[in-house]
């Protein structure tokens, strides 16, 4: 596909629930001297999103009771909640060296930019809307262990595409698959969407019509690389995650141990004191 063209996605009478997408622009090669500087680079839009994102906890608590209403989200908040997540995934893709080119400071993107989520205001359930934090816990899950994954080995990601002025294509792949997959809870748990997170391991070919223009993650058809790529993010997650927990429990027993030492000194010293 050409550059800054959009596949339409699904339209009326299409098949299935429509999933929010994730169109990426893979770049052929990348400055090394930005992905040396990244996070340097990034640290304004980090700054930008952390204000818009104390905005969106408040638009999405009113979206939460406006929706058990009105089965749906206002238009406004819909809007705004949408910009939101496509600011954050835009900057997401930055972070993760997806892309190259500079996150713009906008809420809406040039209509060229490499990377665009889509999503489409419809009908909520309101049983599922009353429940969406019990709802949400098993993908909050997933996410937390694919992404902090993929974070807890960043500086190998970084080093490689220093080195070779681009991602593999199997880690494209992953890391796609990986940000797409946070979007999709994201977009659940602020309610822009009904369906529930799935496709981190990549979209079924023989499912997608080949006639439409595509991106490089619609569809996401990923290599068995890229997948084993996906549980090594799995597995390195899960043992942060334990190794989070451990040190947690030592450190709790260690505290204890010491305030019962110094319980049991202090009594000692108090019985010499009154011995004397």
């Amino acid at each position: 596909m050409a550059d800054g063209q959009w596949s339409p996605g699904r339209v009326a009478g299409d098949p299935g629930e429509f999933l929010p997408v994730l169109d990426v622009i893979e770049p052929t090669r990348q400055r090394r001297l930005t992905v040396l500087l990244r996070l340097l680079l990034l640290l304004p839009h980090f700054l930008v999103l952390f204000v818009l994102h104390i905005a969106a906890v408040f638009t999405a608590i009113f979206g939460w009771f406006a929706a058990l209403v009105l089965g749906r989200l206002p238009g406004p908040v819909f809007a705004y909640l949408a910009k939101y997540l496509g600011y954050r995934m835009r900057v997401a893709a930055s972070e993760m060296l997806l892309i190259d080119r500079y996150p713009p400071f906008a809420l809406t993107p040039p209509p060229d930019y490499p990377v665009q989520i889509e999503v489409r205001p419809t009908d909520l359930n309101r049983l599922a809307v009353l429940f969406r934090v019990f709802l949400m816990i098993p993908a909050a899950i997933v996410q937390a262990l694919a992404t902090s994954g993929w974070f807890a080995l960043s500086f190998i990601w970084w080093v490689i595409t220093l080195i070779l002025g681009r991602m593999p294509r199997p880690l494209f792949e992953a890391t796609a698959a990986t940000l797409r997959y946070r979007m999709r809870f994201s977009a659940y748990a602020l309610m822009l969407t009904p369906a529930y997170p799935r496709g981190l391991f990549g979209d079924d070919d023989l499912s997608v019509t080949l006639q439409r223009p595509r991106s490089a993650t619609r569809p996401l058809i990923m290599s068995g690389a890229a997948k084993a790529l996906v549980v090594l993010f799995l597995v390195f997650g899960l043992l942060g995650g334990l190794g989070s927990s451990a040190a947690s429990w030592s450190s709790d027993g260690t505290d204890e141990d010491i305030a019962t030492g110094e319980q049991g000194r202090g009594t000692a010293r108090s019985t010499g004191m009154i011995a004397r």
